[in-house]
């Protein structure tokens, strides 16, 4: 209700291509098992404690939510290299992602809220941390059976936003797309009507901010 954003259910991991996909839609694909009792610290893939104590608590946050989906919409036609690099960013940020509040370094990643080892781990000066840099965390390396070496700290959830954005204008796609909150789906802007469409929607959007400031003064 918060944002708009809803949970399906899937028997296992889906391809990088179709999950991100989805986020586009804010559709966000959640496993359905649960780790094993032998070992309840740690599960090779995602289960759902995972799913549900890290992910969904973010996607009720309206600029972590818009965040999600502008990875799910730069994934919208992108090529495999940028598919790639989209689901690293996507690593680095809603699964292993930290960010800066005031004068300190708080984890929002649903990896590291699920786990309570990898969080303390996270937080303490041992492993590596850099500032979110898209173009350099896209093509960053990364473990997935151990602690991660290298953590990206955002300086908030719209700053990372408006830096992702900036990193999709390099990516080459046959068109843009738009996701339109009145009919909940995703516009792609491929002809001369639907730009002159969304431009008008631009307009009414600007005059009504202009409007409401007056109304401020």
């Amino acid at each position: 209700d918060c944002t708009g954003f809803t949970l399906r259910p899937v028997m296992g991991l889906l391809t990088p291509r179709d999950f991100l996909n989805s986020l586009a839609f804010r559709v966000f694909h959640s496993t359905q098992y649960i780790r094993h009792h032998s070992d309840p610290y740690y599960t090779p893939e995602p289960d759902c404690c995972h799913e549900l104590l890290g992910h969904v608590p973010l996607f009720a946050d309206p600029n972590f939510a818009e965040l999600a989906q502008e990875i799910g919409l730069a994934s919208l036609g992108a090529s495999d290299e940028d598919i790639e690099k989209l689901a690293t960013i996507f690593w680095f940020t809603a699964e292993f992602g930290l960010c800066r509040e005031d004068t300190s370094i708080r984890a929002y990643g649903a990896g590291l809220l699920s786990s309570f080892g990898e969080l303390e781990y996270a937080l303490t000066e041992a492993p590596e941390k850099r500032s979110f840099e898209p173009s350099k965390t896209a093509i960053q390396k990364y473990p997935i059976t151990q602690f991660q070496p290298v953590y990206f700290v955002a300086d908030s959830f719209r700053d990372a936003t408006s830096k992702l954005r900036e990193f999709n204008t390099t990516m080459k796609r046959p068109f843009q797309v738009r996701y339109n909150p009145y009919t909940q789906s995703v516009e792609v802007l491929n002809s001369k009507d639907k730009v002159q469409h969304f431009a008008r929607s631009i307009s009414n959007e600007v005059q009504l901010l202009a409007s409401a400031l007056e109304q401020l003064q």
